[in-house]
């Protein structure tokens, strides 16, 4: 049944200025089924072909983190990774495939300040290597910069284009785009980046509040009541843990 609904998708034509076209290669961009065929290809192209020929044949311990198109590949051992990435663009070319330029590279996390990039984004973290409290070197994640940029331009534009609704309106649904974002990023040693975000948009929820015609209606004290106690705005909260609970 699965085989042939893929089998119709990829017979199945793409309008593109107004013209029917029958490509006989790749996948529809943008197409439904694109992200499910790419999956199914780079399983074989690449997660088959680490697991089986490559790591056995590696003098350390390495992993490899895949989502969509999208792939890390981590080594305890430097010269693997370099021996790697020797052999990635052949395979990929194997299979008419090309790798991003700019985003395939070699990161050595554990590189002194100054010496080069000391870590890397993948899927809207930044992940780097920090002490933890006991002074051991673990790998932490924050939002990555970009990603947080374009969420608060996000909320922004929402905020002043809602502006003129009814406030517990506003209020209810900024809420609960508040509560996606959390859940998402929401991780341990996150907190930082997530109150950054909360108190950037409680900030332009009072600068659009007091744009709403006539003269300003909330002094900093009488706006902080209000998303206190009055109508409460969601504050951050860490919703993904890695730390192990205490046993009861």
């Amino acid at each position: 049944m699965i085989r042939r609904t893929l089998n119709k998708w990829l017979k199945a034509g793409i309008l593109e200025d107004e013209q029917l076209q029958y490509p006989t290669e790749g996948t529809p961009q943008g197409g439904l089924v694109s992200p499910l065929l790419s999956n199914i290809y780079l399983h074989h192209v690449l997660d088959e072909w680490f697991c089986e020929q490559i790591q056995p044949l590696l003098k350390g311990k390495s992993t490899i983190v895949r989502y969509a198109d999208d792939f890390v590949l981590g080594f305890d051992n430097a010269s693997d990774a370099d021996r790697v990435m020797r052999v990635l663009q052949k395979r990929f070319e194997k299979f008419n495939l090309e790798l991003h330029p700019d985003k395939t590279k070699i990161i050595n996390l554990k590189s002194e300040r100054g010496e080069g990039e000391r870590g890397f984004d993948f899927l809207g973290f930044t992940h780097f290597l920090s002490a933890s409290r006991n002074g051991k070197m673990i790998l932490k994640r924050k939002t990555a910069s970009k990603k947080l940029n374009l969420s608060l331009v996000k909320m922004q534009d929402w905020i002043k284009s809602n502006r003129h609704r009814k406030l517990d309106e506003i209020i209810y649904e900024l809420n609960l785009k508040l509560r996606g974002y959390y859940n998402y990023y929401g991780i341990t040693f996150n907190s930082r980046s997530l109150h950054a975000y909360y108190h950037h948009v409680r900030r332009m929820l009072h600068k659009w509040l007091n744009r709403r015609g006539g003269r300003p209606a909330w002094n900093w004290e009488r706006y902080n009541r209000l998303i206190t106690e009055w109508r409460p705005l969601l504050k951050p909260k860490i919703y993904h843990s890695f730390q192990k609970a205490k046993p009861v």
